[in-house]
């Protein structure tokens, strides 16, 4: 299949947390014999092996207002009505993003000519509200849009969540013709909010990039995040309360913006993407510590745990409603109920460094059998062959 894709942004340099499992799903759909051509909302194209680009219709304008929005999220002057319809940021996208963005898409869609469907990908979707009409209305292609910041880019989530502006509020999700998402817990709310065809496309891993690295494991407990919104209870019960504890134990803790005492963690800052799997493969026991409305909504998936288990990492997560849609609890993964909980068992993993190199083992292998994005890539093409 010839698929266009438009996405959030294909340059690392802006961290959007998604950003990384979009290069892997395009290199596992470029893999699986489809054609793949990005165009990206935000910053300026990015070449690659596995995908052709066209130019962002609005690259100085994407970069100049995602400058001003990081000012303001930096200031804390990220307001409650960011994204509410009539806005400035809106308007600006009603009536001229909108309108570049639809005439560049249809330019390449001309172009082109042979292309078979239309993949938005995390870009705001009030701001392109009645392009998929448009698309649809001039080529009898499908248009599909997939989400992968379910469930806290709801509007009920959004703005306590700290993302920039509030995407889907007056968003018109019945026009496209299929939607997927990360979590299978917001299937009802998306079809209720008008979306057809609604599928879970889970999170998941290239085992070419995502491979064990071996190495001498010096650090006992090692856990990596961006913010702690949502995450404070755990983060004390797993981290901070822990490290207190248990004196001799090295706990590492890499990433910014954590708004809570950390105990004795070791504080050692951003972990650049190319360090990513060494920090990892560095430690006896690696968390997996999730925003609480991931855990709470069901099957919300996110990267980490893909990531981490493709690492052969052995892994104690805090309670997560759906985690055994993908791993088997106990085996492949250890949950832990409490604060008393995670004391036990990092003791247990600790004392039993076999043990938990084998529940790495087993979580890397139910990666490599069920959860590669060639997986997820064979499943988006079926759902696009299959729309009328």
């Amino acid at each position: 299949m010839k698929i266009l894709i438009p996405c959030s942004t294909l340059d690392l340099k802006y961290r959007l947390g998604c950003t990384p499992s979009w290069w892997q799903l395009f290199k596992a759909l470029h893999e699986t014999g489809n054609e793949v051509i990005i165009v990206p909302y935000l910053g300026d194209p990015v070449e690659s092996l596995w995908w052709r680009t066209y130019p962002n219709p609005c690259a100085w304008e994407s970069k100049l207002v995602n400058y001003w929005l990081e000012i303001k999220k930096s200031r804390g002057n990220l307001a409650k009505g960011n994204g509410i319809s009539g806005s400035l940021l809106d308007r600006f996208a009603e009536r001229y993003v909108k309108s570049k963005w639809e005439k560049h898409l249809l330019g390449i869609l001309g172009k082109e000519r042979d292309v078979e469907s239309i993949l938005f990908m995390n870009i705001p979707i009030n701001h392109i509200k009645g392009l998929a009409t448009k698309i649809s209305s001039e080529y009898a292609i499908p248009v599909a849009y997939f989400e992968g910041d379910m469930p806290t880019i709801l509007p009920k989530y959004a703005v306590e969540r700290g993302f920039k502006f509030n995407y889907y509020v007056d968003a018109d999700l019945s026009e496209f013709d299929a939607f997927f998402t990360n979590s299978k817990g917001v299937v009802n709310d998306l079809k209720e909010m008008g979306a057809r065809n609604v599928h879970p496309i889970y999170y998941a891993v290239d085992p070419d990039l995502f491979s064990p690295l071996e190495m001498e494991k010096d650090i006992d407990i090692s856990y990596f995040g961006y913010g702690s919104e949502y995450r404070e209870e755990w983060m004390r019960k797993m981290i901070s309360e822990p490290s207190i504890r248990l004196n001799g134990v090295n706990f590492t803790v890499g990433g910014k913006y954590f708004d809570i005492d950390l105990g004795n963690a070791n504080l050692i800052g951003d972990v650049p993407y190319s360090a990513f799997r060494e920090f990892c493969c560095r430690s006896k026991i690696n968390l997996n510590i999730t925003r609480w409305s991931h855990t709470k909504v069901y099957a919300s998936s996110t990267a980490r745990p893909f990531e981490l288990a493709a690492f052969g990492c052995c892994i104690v997560s805090q309670p997560y409603s759906g985690i055994e849609e993908w791993f088997d609890v106990g085996r492949e993964l250890v949950v832990v109920n409490s604060f008393e909980e995670a004391i036990d068992i990092y003791k247990w993993l600790l004392d039993d460094l076999d043990e938990s190199s084998e529940i790495g083992e087993r979580a890397k292998n139910k990666v490599v059998k069920e959860h590669t994005y060639r997986h997820r890539a064979i499943k988006i093409i079926d759902y696009l062959r299959g729309v009328k």
